[in-house]
C-alpha cells in the first residue's frame, strides 16, 4: 500500500515539473528562468526540511502523510485554474511551483521514517532500492503522462490529474491501520526536537560525510536535469516529445540500477561506489549536452539515470543506517535539505553560467568540478565505514522522584577516579562521550579535572528540563551502554562513580 502511494506521490512529482518547465519555456524562455523552476520546486525543502522532520517524530505519521498528499491536491487544482483562466505569468508559475514544493517538504521525511517501521534493518538497503524503482518508475511514467497531455490537451490537464492521484493516495493511506504511540513524556515541543535534531546530525561522523558527498553531487548533477528543456529544444526537430523520451530513458537506467543494487553493493564499497557514479554521471551528463541527435543522447541519458540513482541510494541507505528511530525523520529531513538544497543552489547557479555562456558550456564545466569536488571530499572527510548498534537499549535505571522538579535546567555531574598514567586514553575516550550525550539532546557537556587530585574527573552534562533529562533514557542504544562500559572500565574507585543531580537555580 505505501509503495504504490509513494509511486504515485512520485508520478505527480515528475508531471508536475515536467509541465511547469515546460510552461516557462514558453512564457520566458530564457536559461534563467527556466532553471528556476527547478529551483522553486526544491527550495521548499531546504527552507521547511527540518521543521517537518520536527513533527514527523513527534505526531501521528499517518494523519501527517495524509495531509501532505492533500495538501499537493489543491495546489495543483490552484495552478489549474489559473491556466484556464489565462492568468498565468512566469512569477505567478513560479510562486505555485514553490507551493507545490511545501507538500515534497513535509511528504519526504515522514515516508523516509515509516519505512523503517515496516521493515527490518536488514532489508532496509532492498526497500529504499524498491523505493529508488518507485521514483524512477515514476520519473518513466510522470513524463510520458505528462508529454502526453501537454500534446493532446493541454498543461492544465496534467494539474487535474496530479490533483486526482494525490487524493486517490491520500483516501489510500487513511486505509492505513497504524497505531500511534504517544510518549509518556508527552510531546517533545517543536523548537527541542528541530534542536535536538540539528545537534544529533553535527555530532554523528557518519552523517556528516554523507551529507558532505550528497550536497556535492546534487549541485553538480543538476545543471543537466535543470537545463533539459533547453537541450531537448535545441535537438534536430526539439519537441515536448523529445524532453519526455529523455526523461523517461534517465528514468530506465535508474530502474535498472536499481534492481541491480544488491550485486552493485557487493562489488564496489561505499566510498569508490559514490566516487565511481559521480564520474559516470558527469561523463553522460557532457555527452548529452554535446549530442548532435536524440540517438546519441537517449543511452548516455540511460547511463547518467543509473549513476544517479547509484549514488543517490548508496547515500541515502547510509544515511537512514547511522540514524536511531527516535530521530529519523529528523535526521533524514535534514538530508533532504542538503539534497534539495544544493539542488536548488545549482539550478540557479549552472542556469546563470548558462546565461553568460552557453547551456552546453554550462553543463560541461558543472560535469568536470563535480569529479574534482568528489575526490576532494573523499580526501578531506572520513568515514571509517563502522556501524554504530543502535538499538535502544533500557539497561540504565531512570532516576525517580514523588514530585518533579519545577521548571529549570537540570544538570547532572559524574565522578570518576581514574589512573593517572591513562589520563590520555581516558580523555580520548571523553570525547566520544560528549558527542554521544548531545546525540540525545544535552544542552551542553564538560569535563573538570580536580587540580588537587590529578585522578579524579568530573563530567557535567546539562539538560533543558527534568522532561528532557528522562527523554535522554529513552534514547539510549546499545552503542551507548558499550560506551558507558568503557568509561567504567576507567574508574579504579572502590563505589562505582558517583552520580549527582541538581536543579539550576540561577543562571
Amino acid at each position: 500500500m505505501l509503495w504504490f502511494t509513494w509511486l504515485a506521490a512520485n508520478t505527480t512529482m515528475w508531471m508536475n515539473d515536467v509541465a511547469s518547465a515546460w510552461l516557462m519555456t514558453s512564457i520566458a524562455p530564457s536559461p534563467l528562468w527556466v532553471a528556476l523552476v527547478q529551483s522553486a520546486s526544491t527550495l521548499p525543502v531546504f527552507l521547511l526540511g527540518l521543521p517537518s522532520g520536527a513533527l514527523a517524530d513527534t505526531v501521528d505519521r499517518r494523519r501527517y502523510f495524509m495531509f501532505t498528499q492533500f495538501w499537493v491536491a489543491a495546489i495543483a487544482t490552484l495552478l489549474c485554474v489559473v491556466i484556464l483562466l489565462d492568468r498565468l505569468t512566469a512569477p505567478l508559475l513560479l510562486v505555485l511551483t514553490f507551493a507545490n514544493g511545501i507538500g515534497l517538504a513535509m511528504r519526504w521525511p515522514v515516508f523516509a521514517a515509516i519505512v523503517p517501521e515496516v521493515v527490518s534493518r536488514p532489508q532496509l538497503p532492498q526497500a529504499l532500492a524498491l523505493n529508488g524503482i518507485a521514483m524512477n518508475a515514476s520519473r518513466i511514467a510522470g513524463p510520458l503522462i505528462a508529454g502526453a497531455l501537454i500534446a493532446s490537451v493541454g498543461s492544465a490537464y496534467v494539474f487535474v490529474l496530479n490533483a486526482a492521484l494525490s487524493i486517490l493516495a491520500g483516501i489510500t493511506i487513511m486505509r492505513w491501520k497504524r497505531v500511534h504511540q504517544e510518549s509518556p513524556l508527552g510531546r517533545e515541543p517543536l523548537a527541542s526536537a528541530m534542536r535536538v535534531g540539528v545537534q544529533f546530525v553535527r555530532q554523528s561522523g557518519r552523517m556528516k560525510a554523507v551529507m558532505v558527498r550528497i550536497a556535492i553531487f546534487f549541485l553538480h548533477s543538476t545543471a543537466l536535469m535543470a537545463m533539459l528543456p533547453l537541450v531537448a529544444r535545441g535537438l534536430p526537430g526539439g519537441t515536448a516529445g523529445t524532453f519526455t523520451v529523455l526523461l523517461a530513458s534517465m528514468g530506465v537506467g535508474a530502474v535498472t540500477a536499481a534492481v541491480l543494487m544488491p550485486r552493485i553493493r557487493n562489488w564496489l564499497p561505499l566510498q569508490p561506489r559514490v566516487l565511481a557514479g559521480t564520474a559516470v554521471q558527469a561523463v553522460a551528463a557532457v555527452i548529452v549536452a554535446f549530442a548532435p541527435n536524440i540517438s546519441v543522447a537517449v543511452p548516455a541519458m540511460v547511463f547518467g539515470g543509473a549513476a544517479w540513482i547509484t549514488v543517490a541510494n548508496s547515500l541515502t541507505v547510509a544515511a537512514q543506517m547511522a540514524l536511531p528511530d527516535w530521530v529519523r525523520a529528523r535526521g533524514m529531513s535534514i538530508y533532504q535539505m542538503a539534497l534539495m538544497g544544493s539542488t536548488a543552489a545549482g539550478a540557479a547557479l549552472w542556469g546563470q553560467v548558462a546565461t553568460w555562456t552557453s547551456v552546453h558550456t554550462s553543463i560541461a564545466i558543472s560535469s568536470v568540478t563535480s569529479v574534482v569536488a568528489m575526490v576532494l571530499a573523499q580526501r578531506m572527510t572520513m568515514d571509517r565505514g563502522t556501524e554504530e548498534d543502535l538499538t535502544p537499549s533500557h539497561v540504565l535505571k531512570v532516576p525517580e522522584m514523588q514530585e518533579p522538579p519545577r521548571a529549570g535546567r537540570v544538570q547532572v555531574r559524574v565522578e570518576y577516579l581514574i589512573d593517572p598514567q591513562r589520563a590520555p586514553e581516558f580523555l580520548a575516550l571523553m570525547q566520544e562521550s560528549r558527542r554521544s550525550r548531545l546525540r540525545q539532546g544535552a544542552l551542553d557537556w564538560q569535563l573538570l579535572h580536580d587540580l588537587y587530585e590529578p585522578g579524579r574527573y568530573v563530567e557535567q552534562i546539562i539538560d533543558a528540563s527534568w522532561t528532557e533529562h528522562l527523554r535522554r533514557f529513552d534514547r539510549i542504544s546499545a552503542a551507548d551502554v558499550q560506551l558507558r562500559d568503557k568509561r567504567l572500565a576507567f574508574h579504579v574507585g572502590e563505589e562505582p562513580p558517583k552520580v549527582s543531580r541538581y536543579l539550576i537555580e540561577q543562571e
